[in-house]
C-alpha cells in the first residue's frame, strides 16, 4: 500500500507500495505547522505544482542533498536545471510515465511567480497532480487552485484527493465541496489551510460540509495514511 504523510500546509510525502519517495510542494524551514527541515525528508521525486514561496521554499536544499528529480512545469524545470539539478519538465496536460508511475499535470487558476532568487523570468501557470501508481491508486493534489469546472473530466479517476480550503487564496470551504462533487474522490484531504491567520478555516466543518459525498480525514501535520 502507499503510504501519504501530511508534512503541512500543501507538502506532503508519498511513499509507494515499491519504495518510491515523493514529496509535493516542500514548505518546511519556514512552515509554522512542522519543525520538520530539508534534512528530514528523502526524496526520490520533488513535485511542484508552481513557484509560491510556500510549495518551493525548501526543494532545492531537499532535491541537493538526496539527489531527487524534480517534477514541475517546464519554466520551474528549466530554473531548477540552471542551479544544476536534475529536472523533468511537463505541462498542463501533459503526462510521464516514472518508475513508480503515470504523473499529469491538472489544471490550477492561481498566479505563477517563481518566488526563487533569479526566477523572475520563469513565471508560469500553476497547476495540480493526478498521480496513478503503479499499484493502481490514484492521489490527486490540486495544487493551489480556484473552483474549476474541469475537475469534473477527474470523476472516476481518483482515490485520495488533497483540495486547499483556505480561502482568500484559493477555494474555500463551499468551493471545496463542489470540487468533491465534481472529483468524487473516495477520499478527501483538506490542505492549505490555519497555517496562517490570513487562511484559518475550520477542517472539522469541511469535513461535516462534505458528508456523504466522500470519506474526509481531517489530518495534523505528522498524520500518516494508507491507501
Amino acid at each position: 500500500m502507499a503510504k501519504l504523510t501530511f508534512i503541512g500546509h500543501a507538502t506532503f510525502a508519498l511513499e509507494t507500495d515499491d519504495g518510491a519517495r515523493l514529496v509535493i510542494d516542500p514548505f518546511l524551514a519556514d512552515n509554522p505547522t512542522t519543525e520538520l527541515t530539508a534534512d528530514d525528508l528523502e526524496a526520490d521525486f520533488i513535485l511542484l505544482t508552481h513557484g509560491h514561496y510556500d510549495h518551493v521554499a525548501d526543494a532545492i536544499p531537499l532535491a541537493r542533498r538526496t539527489g531527487a528529480t524534480i517534477i514541475a512545469s517546464f519554466e520551474i524545470a528549466s530554473y531548477m536545471e540552471e542551479q544544476g539539478l536534475q529536472a523533468s519538465p511537463q505541462h498542463i496536460g501533459g503526462g510521464v510515465h516514472y518508475p513508480f508511475g503515470y504523473v499529469k499535470m491538472t489544471p490550477a487558476l492561481h498566479g505563477g511567480q517563481l518566488a526563487l532568487p533569479g526566477g523572475e523570468k520563469y513565471t508560469t501557470a500553476p497547476a495540480g497532480f493526478l498521480i496513478d501508481l503503479e499499484g493502481g491508486k490514484r492521489f490527486y493534489h490540486a495544487g493551489d487552485t480556484a473552483l474549476l469546472t474541469d475537475m469534473q473530466l477527474l470523476r472516476g479517476r481518483v482515490d485520495v484527493a488533497a483540495l486547499p480550503i483556505g480561502d482568500r487564496f484559493t477555494m474555500g470551504l463551499a468551493d471545496a465541496v463542489r470540487a468533491v462533487e465534481f472529483v468524487e474522490p473516495e477520499l478527501v484531504i483538506p490542505c492549505h489551510y490555519n497555517t496562517w491567520p490570513l487562511i484559518e478555516q475550520d477542517g472539522d466543518a469541511f469535513k461535516e460540509a462534505v458528508g456523504a459525498r466522500a470519506e474526509t480525514r481531517v489530518m495534523a501535520p505528522g498524520d500518516v495514511i494508507e491507501f
